[in-house]
């Protein structure tokens, strides 16, 4: 009988002991749905409970609620929601500007300056008090120091509305500060190049953004017959935006396109010897101009210059492909006839050359001139032929180029 008292009274507890259990589970699983709904964007698997809980899992009898529990789980999966929802401060601060200058994306735009221009500023003062004057066009000459004279002479053609810069191909820049005019001028000086090389280089179109037109001379022209802003007015007035002065027919012409004619202003077609022009609105019989002396409107240019090849340096064929950077280009390309210029045909910067197999410097540089024109038409028509290409047009037999 004694016996039997004691397995009956063993039993109960472990009979409690079971239910509660059974219950403490039916309740966590019931309570872990309802969290589960209640936080649907909560990855369990990223909760991070208290070591109490694990201990309470390796022991039953640790005395731990399941109250306790679900607070431990409820505390863990807020702060990981919270987390989440903040994102790292460095994060945030970081700037990205895709539509700022390429390079410049993390920059604020505020402080973004992607143009600039040639103006002469000072080393002391206020710097908004450093420009009396901002000239609105840009006048370059590539020049020897042999041509002074005549470099003189063109430059006081030009009113203070124009920025002066001489490009040195022979390397003398100091002599020129004979010339008052020539301390406000800007110089740059790389010894034997053309003034296609310093264009490229040093005209950049966010570098000269400021000015309206551009002139890019030679040093050979008489200017007797030119005056600078008259020159601009009719510019504006006949809607060019590449153009140049005309050429006194008794010397140096090469074109009839350039040929200044007594009887107007401006003219923006021509005939040519008999076979030159396949269409009247080709060059050379319209939309031309020579390289010589010419004038670019800023929009213009911008557009030129992305032409101009780095390793052709004489620009030889650049004149056949101007029209290509204005539309309609036999209406915007035109000859000033009422401010005109004398090619005088002076081949110094040829002679800068190198005398090699028996041929004069001059030669030399002409056979490079002639081989450059050519290398420009090939890549030309042959850029132009990968783009009809590409976008499944069939190319055209010619580039007019």
């Amino acid at each position: 009988m004694a016996k039997a008292g004691i397995l009956g009274r063993s039993s109960v507890p472990r009979s409690n002991e079971s239910l509660r259990i059974i219950l403490s589970a039916v309740i966590g699983i019931m309570l872990g749905y309802l969290f589960g709904i209640s936080l649907p964007t909560v990855n369990i698997t990223k909760l991070h409970f208290p070591s109490s809980i694990i201990s309470y899992i390796e022991d039953r009898n640790s005395g731990i609620t399941t109250q306790t529990l679900l607070n431990h789980a409820w505390t863990s999966a807020a702060s990981h929601k919270k987390n989440n929802s903040v994102s790292n401060p460095d994060e945030i601060l970081k700037i990205y500007v895709p539509t700022n200058p390429k390079g410049a994306e993390r920059l604020p735009p505020g402080i973004v300056v992607s143009e600039t221009d040639l103006y002469l500023r000072r080393l002391w003062g206020e710097p908004s008090e450093d420009l009396t004057s901002q000239p609105r066009y840009l006048v370059t000459f590539t020049v020897g120091y042999s041509q002074k004279a005549n470099i003189d002479a063109a430059v006081k053609k030009f009113s203070e509305n124009f920025t002066i810069m001489l490009f040195h191909y022979d390397g003398r820049t100091t002599e020129w500060d004979e010339f008052e005019w020539s301390k406000r001028a800007i110089h740059v000086s790389v010894r034997k190049q053309t003034k296609w090389w310093y264009a490229k280089r040093f005209l950049h179109p966010d570098i000269v953004a400021r000015y309206d037109y551009i002139f890019i001379w030679d040093e050979d022209l008489g200017v007797n017959h030119f005056n600078a802003e008259a020159y601009i007015e009719l510019v504006r007035k006949h809607g060019l935006e590449i153009s140049q002065p005309g050429l006194e027919p008794d010397k140096g012409l090469t074109w009839e396109m350039t040929k200044r004619r007594g009887y107007s202003e401006v003219h923006k077609v021509t005939e040519e010897r008999p076979g030159w022009c396949t269409d009247p609105h080709l060059p050379p019989c319209a939309a031309f101009v020579e390289i010589m002396a010419t004038v670019f409107s800023r929009d213009a240019w911008r557009c030129v210059w992305h032409m101009i090849q780095n390793d052709l340096v004489h620009g030889w064929g650049l004149d056949f492909a101007l029209r290509k950077c204005v539309e309609p280009a036999h209406e915007k390309i035109g000859v000033v006839d009422s401010q005109w210029i004398v090619h005088q045909v002076i081949p110094s910067l040829g002679n800068q050359g190198k005398a090699e197999n028996g041929k004069a410097p001059g030669e030399g540089v002409r056979e490079r001139c002639r081989q450059e024109w050519g290398m420009f038409q090939t890549r030309l028509a042959d850029a132009e032929r990968a783009y009809y290409l590409e976008h499944g047009i069939t190319p055209p037999n010619s580039t007019g180029a």
